[in-house]
């Protein structure tokens, strides 16, 4: 029992820790930024993109799209929610999917962007090489092969 209650310390006490650091907060910052640059995105597709789009289709209002499950027919969606009966919501589908793309290529740009601003870590520097008589891995500094006896240049 003494032992589970030290390991219960010790585990709130790395969590405390890792609640604490600067990455921690940084990240919760960036969730609330990317929830409401996806509200933005979604407003963005709903009241921007999909109007024009469902105009050019026949006036279409994709929002609109469903598929009542219980047989019967409802002039719109609000009508059949207010009914309470099950539907296949495809265009509100259709709506989120367009969402999901556009938020998905943003963060694309965003993360080659910032991958071009980073400096490129250097090249680590071999620590050994490749005897060309015997083939065998040896030190970079050696002046003999340990395996074939052959001198190193």
């Amino acid at each position: 029992m003494k032992c589970f209650i030290k390991e219960g310390i010790a585990m709130f006490q790395e969590f405390k820790k890792f609640l604490i650091k600067g990455n921690m907060v940084d990240m919760a910052v960036g969730f609330i930024f990317g929830a409401a640059f996806a509200t933005m995105v979604k407003s963005l597709v709903n009241n921007v993109i999909m109007p024009p789009v469902g105009k050019l289709l026949g006036n279409v209002d994709f929002s609109q799209l469903f598929i009542a499950l219980d047989g019967k027919s409802y002039p719109s969606l609000e009508a059949l929610e207010k009914a309470g009966a099950p539907a296949i919501k495809y265009g509100v589908f259709i709506n989120d999917l367009i969402s999901f793309v556009i938020l998905g290529f943003v963060v694309f740009m965003f993360i080659k962007g910032y991958n071009r601003l980073k400096e490129p870590e250097p090249e680590p520097v071999p620590a050994t090489k490749v005897c060309p008589e015997c083939a065998m891995e040896i030190p970079v500094g050696a002046k003999t092969c340990p395996y074939c006896h052959t001198a190193q240049a």
